[in-house]
């Protein structure tokens, strides 16, 4: 192994600190859209992440919603989500979906 080899093992993981999305214990209704908190685990964190759906099984439409933040709780991480989610809503209504 070379030196700076080594040196950048110091400062790299060989594990992903990433793990997939988790689905949370249920969705939310709100005005006609389907909120689905996805937390995604990072480190020892969380990252607000959700799955809007709006439409039935003929004409479904989705977006994976995914924010910076990042907190230390997997409830106020599903908490925020849907907060932060609602208002996305509210501001772009339909048009999440373009």
């Amino acid at each position: 192994m070379s030196f700076l080899a080594s040196i950048k093992s110091l400062f790299s993981s060989s594990e992903s600190t990433t793990t997939a999305p988790e689905v949370a214990e249920q969705s939310i209704e709100y005005k006609d859209f389907t909120i689905t908190p996805t937390p995604i685990k990072e480190g020892g964190q969380y990252r607000l992440s959700s799955l809007i759906t709006k439409g039935s099984d003929d004409l479904m439409q989705s977006h994976t919603f995914i924010r910076s933040d990042v907190v230390a709780s997997r409830d106020d991480c599903i908490e925020m989500t849907i907060r932060k989610a609602k208002i996305a809503i509210d501001q772009m209504g339909d048009n999440l979906f373009n």
